[in-house]
Parts: structure tokens; sequence; C-alpha cells
């Protein structure tokens, strides 16, 4: 099946025009794996070790903001799932994209931290790690299905830092003022980064129209998380998306609201497939501040996303 084609239209406006052909290459191939290590249960001198004696072929992932990263070939998969380690909670298998961005928050132990969209809960594995299980973590989804696969994930990781809500995350900024030190908020969004031309059902739902309409969510999160962010607070945002609507649109709302008590800070990775944000799209005009963030530009490896780092003064 292809990729809708108002979606790869409008792809071609967002992406750098050398880059677009490479990234539609993306979407046809199965991507390599990758996993972490899960700190709180093991080391990964002594997972490494594990998976040697069951003869898997691993890759490590040298990067100085991930520790205990690995990549295995797409049909190595299944065997890695049937692995004691596996079953022991010992590994996690997740995105290189979806590990960055709590890990670029970094969470200190003993902070107060919220993750406002948390299912499936990969990301809130990584921050209680952060925190070695100390302080308070808590873990906000509405939807009831994916709420309890939060709560089995983080039960079966070894997490016992982690207070699980279910509940609307639009709410929790009028409950909670100015109760967190640092809030994630990966937000719902139209999961463009995710289509696979192979799996027909990875885009069936999408439509121009569902990304503005979960670009009025966003912008809600958004408030919400602010009101919820404790002064000096760091807040990330973060989309599987391609589209302004889902990304810098939203960033716009919350700086036009709040823009004197926040300020953008500075992304680095540890890679070069990236691209700066855009500086309009139609009639909207961007702030400059918008500029710190960053858009990850998809690989064999990596999934597209969008990162914006913000601090509340």
């Amino acid at each position: 099946m292809s990729l809708p084609e108002a979606f790869t239209q409008r792809l071609s406006r967002i992406v750098p025009p050398e880059a677009y052909a490479t990234i539609l290459s993306t979407f046809d191939a199965p991507k390599q794996v990758t996993f972490r290590v899960n700190p709180l249960k093991t080391t990964p001198q002594a997972l490494e070790e594990e998976l040697n004696a069951e003869g898997i072929a691993y890759e490590k992932i040298d990067w100085e903001l991930l520790e205990g990263v690995y990549r295995i070939a797409p049909e190595d998969k299944l065997r890695l799932t049937q692995t004691a380690a596996f079953y022991a909670g010992k590994l996690y298998i997740q995105n290189l994209s979806s590990m960055i961005a709590p890990v670029l928050l970094s969470p200190q132990p003993e902070e107060t931290v919220l993750d406002l969209a948390a299912a499936p809960g990969g990301k809130t594995l990584i921050l209680a790690g952060m925190m070695e299980n100390t302080g308070w973590l808590s873990a906000v989804e509405l939807q009831r299905e994916r709420f309890f696969r939060l709560c089995d994930n983080l039960k079966h990781q070894g997490v016992t830092n982690a207070h699980t809500y279910m509940t609307d995350g639009r709410s929790v900024g009028k409950k909670c003022p100015e109760m967190f030190d640092r809030i994630l908020l990966d937000s719902p969004c139209s999961s463009e980064a995710r289509f696979k031309t192979h799996e027909p059902k990875s885009m069936s739902y999408w439509s121009i129209h569902k990304v503005k309409e979960t670009s009025k969510l966003q912008r809600r999160l958004l408030l919400s998380a602010f009101d919820a962010l404790k002064v000096g607070g760091k807040l990330l945002y973060s989309t599987c998306s391609f589209s302004p609507e889902e990304n810098e649109n939203p960033l716009q709302y919350l700086l036009d609201r709040h823009g004197d008590r926040l300020k953008t800070l500075p992304i680095t990775l540890p890679f070069d497939n990236l691209q700066k944000p855009l500086t309009h799209w139609g009639k909207e005009v961007y702030d400059e501040r918008i500029q710190n963030a960053v858009r990850i530009l998809p690989t064999d490896t990596i999934d597209g996303f969008f990162i914006c780092l913000l601090e509340k003064r």
C-alpha cells in the first residue's frame, strides 16, 4: 500500500528537498530493532553476558546520551522476546527517538516528575530509572485499555516510585498547580512517523482533519503542563508527527499565552539527521524561540520525531 498522497505532498514541503526521497524510502522497509537495558533490574554488562549466552548478535550504540542501548536485525526480534532477560523485564524494546525525549528532560533522584500522556510506558520507565526509583513520578493516561497496559509495564519493569492516574491530562494543571520539577508531554498525535507501507492499518486513520483536531488537543495539554510546572521547572514536548500543526503550532499557541514566562533551551544530539523547525507554515509565522526545538529525520534505525525543551521562568 502506498502512503496517502495528501501526506506525501505535505511532507515534501516540510522536510529538506535533498532528503525527501531518502525519507520516503524509510516507510517501506522494516527498521532495525533497538532496545535498552533496564537499570532497575540489571546492568549493561550483565545483560550483554545473557545475550551472548543466548547467541543473539547485537550491536552496541555508543552515545553519551544513552547508556546500555543496542541494535539488532529485524529478523532477530522474535528470538529476543523469547529470552529470559526479556521475560524478567531486564530489557525494553523501544525506538531510539522515543528514548531521547525522557533523557533530554533529565529527571533527577528525589524530584517530582509528571508524564502527562504516559501509555504504554516506555518513556515512563526511563524516567523512573533516571530517578533511581526515588521521588514522585506521576503517570497519567486517559484511555482505559492503555492505562492498564501502562500499569502492567511499570510493574513488570520494577518501577516503584510511579503513581498512575486514569484521567484527562488537560485537567491536571488546574488540579496540581506548579507541583512538578519536570514534565514530559509526549503528546498524542497522528503518528505520521510510524507509517509503514507494509502495514496499511498504521495510516488508515490519517487525514488532514485528524491532524488539525489533534492539534487542538495538544494545545490544551501544553497549557495544562505549563500550569502544573514549577517555576524553574523544565517541560519537554514531543510528537512522532511531521505536521507543523502538531509541532510548531501548539508551541506557538503556548508562547502566545505564556511567552513572557517561558524560554526554549537548545538541544544537542549525537547525530546529524536533524532539521530545524519551520519558520512559517501557511499563514502562521513562528516565534524565533521555537528554533531551539529539533525535528529528527527518520533513517533505517530511528523514527521521525519532534522535540522541544522549555523552562518556566
